[in-house]
């Protein structure tokens, strides 16, 4: 008899978000400006910020920042987590901002008021039976540390950091288990202002900037790890990449050592440094091709790294790329800042992205292969222009077909072997893009109805995808496994 497939009891299913990308309320709370209030509306966006002129002082004038406003989650968290409960959420990924706990980020004490906001949230997901999984920094840096202390690349962002961590996990590991450091941290090789607050342009013409920074993130990463094992000793610290599969156009042997190398860099650095506590063998070789002669890193740094490792990888996952070094002239397609050659065999999502689920099998595959700790698929998701229909539902089979077939994979990754705690769909609500800015390029398994403007009403339906994603949860898989 043929055993019922499901996923394993304790498999963590829920939603995922971004505090800058759904709280709002960007001067309420005694919140400080951060990075993400001054993200432009707009497909432009990352071209905007990509000038070699841009400096974070861009005018209201000018420009209309959505993430000042986002969806309220602010005032509306009681109703949104309960939707999300509703759908059966065994947990939440989200995040904290950093510039509601210290608004410039240099503050001797803490904001009382944005303490006491994310008290009453996780209060509201433990009410209902949601364990929240809270990453420290999601692309939410204190403007006040960017144009005053230059971002990650001064070693006196490590203290500033290792003080709003200590304050965030001495206070909230009673509620919270689960951690992740930084959001997609290698995400910074393609976009450095949005995770490491450096410019497009420092990074250019020193690439030491950028591999400093992330050093110093390493430092400030393995610190929150060391006080989340101090205060509860069943924490559990992961560390969060963008991952993206790397294909290799044809069998050309150039071919191959180009995504040989690419891996390296792009999928692989810097979880090599988080998971094993060490920079690893091909780092020489790597900055050297980079112009690199050296960092500033200490002694006692490295110990840090050494001495507290992270207990899992958390990655997002939302297409694979293809490269080629030797065909200059094939069609390049564009998605979640990576480029790439287009894949014939691939379908592509209306924002270009390519769809393909086996690559989260083969992503799960080689995360657990390299690295032998559990793995979390903390993103993953389709975004899409959803078109709320007369009786205020929408119809997103789309995003059911899309979801399904990435769920399919990640258990036949479990039966392949791989440890796998748990899967939360991104946008799980409709949110700003952080690519465009954009409400329309639509996550969510519940609408909310405003624009890219942000007008509209701010309340929340419930599409096609909500009740087919509560089965899902509710059966451990099996309606869609069997």
């Amino acid at each position: 008899m043929e055993q019922t497939k499901r996923f394993p009891k304790d498999f963590l299913f829920g939603g995922a978000t971004a505090a800058n990308q759904i709280e709002g309320a960007y001067k309420e709370g005694g919140k400080g400006l951060s990075i993400a209030d001054m993200m432009p509306v707009g497909k432009d966006r990352f071209t905007i910020m990509r000038r070699d002129d841009f400096n974070w002082d861009l005018s209201e004038a000018d420009y209309f920042f959505p993430n000042r406003k986002a969806i309220d989650f602010y005032h509306t968290y009681r109703e949104d987590i309960k939707l999300f409960a509703e759908m059966g959420f065994k947990c939440y990924r989200m995040s904290i901002a950093w510039s509601r706990i210290f608004p410039r980020g240099d503050e001797k004490e803490p904001n009382k008021e944005g303490m006491e906001f994310y008290h009453n949230v996780f209060d509201e997901c433990l009410k209902h039976g949601i364990e929240p999984v809270v990453t420290i920094s999601h692309y939410e840096i204190p403007l006040a540390i960017v144009k005053e202390y230059g971002g990650w690349k001064n070693k006196v962002v490590i203290d500033l950091f290792c003080k709003f961590a200590d304050v965030v996990l001495t206070n909230f590991s009673d509620k919270v288990k689960y951690w992740m450091t930084f959001n997609e941290i290698n995400s910074a090789y393609h976009f450095p202002p949005i995770g490491q607050g450096i410019s497009f342009l420092e990074a250019k013409e020193d690439m030491t900037v950028l591999m400093q920074s992330f050093h110093n993130q390493f430092v400030a990463s393995s610190y929150a790890v060391k006080r989340a094992h101090e205060i509860r000793k069943d924490s559990q610290v992961g560390c969060m990449v963008l991952y993206a599969p790397m294909y290799s156009y044809d069998s050309h042997p150039e071919n191959q050592l180009a995504i040989l190398k690419l891996n390296q860099e792009f999928n692989q650095f810097c979880a090599d440094v988080q998971v094993t506590g060490k920079y690893p063998y091909y780092t020489k070789a790597m900055f050297k091709q980079m112009g690199i002669d050296k960092l500033d890193i200490t002694d006692e740094e490295l110990n840090v790294l050494k001495e507290n490792t992270v207990d899992y990888v958390g990655f997002s996952y939302y297409m694979s790329t293809t490269k080629s070094v030797t065909n200059k002239e094939l069609e390049l397609i564009t998605g979640n800042i990576l480029a790439g050659a287009k894949n014939p065999f691939l379908e592509v999502s209306e924002w270009g992205w390519e769809i393909d689920p086996i690559g989260l099998r083969i992503a799960c595959n080689q995360l657990y292969d390299r690295y032998e700790k559990p793995l979390f698929i903390a993103e993953n998701g389709l975004g899409a222009a959803d078109i709320l229909t007369e009786d205020l539902s929408v119809e997103d089979d789309y995003r059911i077909d899309y979801l399904k077939k990435h769920l399919c994979a990640i258990y036949e990754a479990i039966e392949d072997g791989v440890k796998i705690m748990g899967y939360t769909a991104w946008g799980c609500i409709d949110l700003v893009s952080a690519s465009t800015g954009e409400m329309s390029k639509r996550y969510g398994m519940i609408y909310v109805d405003l624009n890219d403007q942000l007008e509209g009403t701010g309340k929340r339906y419930k599409k096609k995808s909500f009740n087919w994603y509560s089965q899902v949860i509710k059966t451990a898989g099996e309606n869609i496994l069997n």
